[in-house]
């Protein structure tokens, strides 16, 4: 976590339309907040993401503004530009167009690692190491290293520089794709990736500072969903995050995000480094933005505390807490190890010029240390897409949200932290592997018999309620890929069930709830459907505005920040 740590979070209330006494522009409902402000400033110039109606074109009316028209967003309709703040307003009362969005930054928020959540049991005992799948990481890109070969890297693109040749000036993408799919040579095997055998599609969207914007990473998104089927890509790597000013049915980045999920891929995001104030502190409603959208895979970070033993592991105090902020959501969805995690890095990146304090020496002579090793977020992110690789080569057939409800079901629920701050709980790699080859197999989705000596949770954060316990049953319909996490029926009216009934009485020993007793397998419905749960069985997750779901002392906000504080950007440094 460095210095320059940043993040804002404006109240909702303060992107509200001009109070009465001022002047209400007439583009106003199609600006978003930030860009309403500039508007009624009229001072600089702003990067926006511009939206209009089918078949037209911008460019007229851009130049008209005075602007200057930059990539064209087909899958979301929309073009990136950079017009005078004072030309917002004309833009904005303009028929064509339906919205405009400020183009916000963005940033880049294993030795015993592997050991603690599980998947060196699962590449040495199952066998499996990510083979057939591919992954896209959306980072600063990639450079050479002992650990990844050729056959790693099977496609690299450049949304900043559009250089053909792959490269990583920051540094950050390369770490990322250490911990995902590293082979660990230069360590003797100790450093090796979660999923070695995965392939890799990486997209530069981050310069050699770690910035950008969410239109690089929306044109990434989009690339991978229209390359899914020639590359294999089942997931996409999110180790970045944008701040939060629109709810994540209209934020275009958070859209982004759902067109991959629609599409079948699991999206992967960093939840953000901002779960303390300066004082120490925790605070709740940090998740940052693709993460803070149901249908996204939100990782928080903990700490092995330097050791392999699960007993030990604590939720990293800087790791951002939930709910997401303007639509109150629960997240994270689960936590990762994310301190001192040890991956690649290159002696010409920023990264490994300025953290000298990090570098770590491999077992095989080298003129530099080819180790990081970082903290943040960033790092727990690709430790569950990795984990996905396995689970997606043991059970092919598991959807975007039969893959989150597995490791919601087999995290470890440690108290004394809520749900808001672990999520559904720690990662357990092999027991998320277990459990999705025992689906692929057909046999019953409980607990393993292998001898995992991480509890299950048994349990699944869904919308925001914490329900459990029963058996997961595949074919439920939750998870379809067209019904969104959280929501109370399918797209065409059916209801959402996801459980199971136990067959026999061995239900009893399989699970068991934190505090010894025997878990409720789920009810009956009218119609047949087994559901999770019964009334004491449901915990709400999240308070809300009026703290009317739950215990709200001792509760301190992001969005009580000064608005000075860097009031477009999240900065995830590591």
């Amino acid at each position: 976590m460095g210095p320059r740590l940043l993040f804002a979070f404006a109240l909702l209330a303060a992107f509200a339309l001009p109070a009465s006494g001022e002047s209400l522009h007439a583009g106003d409902l199609k600006l978003d907040g930030p860009l309403r402000a500039r508007a009624h400033a009229a001072s600089g110039r702003s990067r926006i993401i511009l939206t209009l109606g089918p078949g037209l074109s911008p460019e007229a009316m851009v130049a008209a503004a005075g602007g200057t028209l930059g990539r064209r967003l087909p899958l979301a309709g929309g073009w990136v530009a950079e017009v005078p703040d004072a030309a917002l307003d004309m833009l904005a009362s303009d028929d064509a167009v339906r919205s405009i969005r400020v183009d916000r930054p963005i940033k880049g928020t294993l030795e015993r690692t592997g050991a603690t959540i599980g998947s060196d049991w699962v590449h040495d005992t199952l066998g499996f190491d990510g083979s057939g799948v591919g992954i896209a990481i959306v980072d600063s890109g990639i450079a050479w290293h002992d650990d990844l070969t050729p056959d790693h890297v099977v496609r690299f693109v450049d949304f900043v520089s559009f250089q053909p040749t792959a490269y990583d000036d920051y540094g950050h993408g390369t770490h990322v794709a250490g911990i995902i799919a590293g082979s660990g040579l230069d360590s003797g095997g100790r450093r090796r990736g979660i999923a070695p055998g995965a392939s890799l599609l990486v997209e530069k969207v981050l310069d050699a500072d770690g910035d950008g914007f969410i239109s690089n990473v929306i044109a990434a998104i989009d690339y991978a969903v229209a390359n899914k089927d020639t590359l294999h890509i089942r997931v996409i790597n999110l180790s970045v995050a944008a701040g939060v000013y629109e709810s994540y049915n209209t934020d275009p980045l958070t859209l982004a995000a759902k067109r991959a999920v629609d599409a079948g891929i699991v999206v992967v995001s960093a939840a953000g480094n901002l779960g303390r104030s300066p004082a120490g502190s925790a605070e709740y409603g940090g998740v940052g933005a693709p993460g803070n959208a149901p249908w996204v895979l939100t990782v928080g970070a903990s700490s092995d505390m330097g050791t392999a033993a699960r007993a030990d592991d604590a939720v990293a105090a800087f790791s951002s807490r939930g709910p997401s902020a303007i639509d109150f959501t629960a997240k994270p969805d689960v936590v990762a190890p994310g301190v001192d995690i040890e991956s690649l890095t290159d002696p010409t990146t920023t990264l490994y010029r300025t953290k000298a304090g990090a570098r770590l020496w491999g077992s095989i002579a080298t003129a530099t240390a080819p180790y990081l090793a970082l903290s943040g977020t960033s790092m727990a992110s690709p430790l569950v897409t990795g984990t996905i690789a396995l689970m997606l080569q043991a059970n092919p057939a598991l959807t975007p949200n039969l893959v989150k409800a597995i490791l919601h079901y087999t995290a470890e629920f440690k108290r004394p932290y809520n749900a808001l701050t672990q999520g559904a709980g720690f990662l357990d790699a092999r027991g998320a592997v277990e459990l999705a080859s025992s689906l692929a197999a057909g046999t019953p989705a409980a607990r393993s018999r292998r001898g995992d000596p991480s509890p299950w949770s048994g349990h699944i954060i869904w919308g925001n309620h914490r329900v459990g316990s029963g058996v997961l049953d595949p074919d439920g319909t939750a998870w379809r890929t067209d019904v969104v996490w959280g929501t109370a029926q399918t797209p065409d009216g059916r209801a959402i069930t996801w459980g199971d009934a136990c067959a026999d009485s061995t239900c009893d020993a399989l699970a068991r709830e934190t505090d010894g007793n025997p878990s409720t397998w789920g009810v009956t419905t009218s119609a047949g459907a087994i559901v999770w749960g019964t009334a004491r069985d449901h915990q709400n997750v999240v308070w809300g505005t009026e703290c009317g779901g739950g215990d709200c002392r001792e509760i301190a906000w992001r969005a009580n920040l000064p608005r000075t504080a860097a009031p477009n950007a999240l900065q995830e440094r590591n």
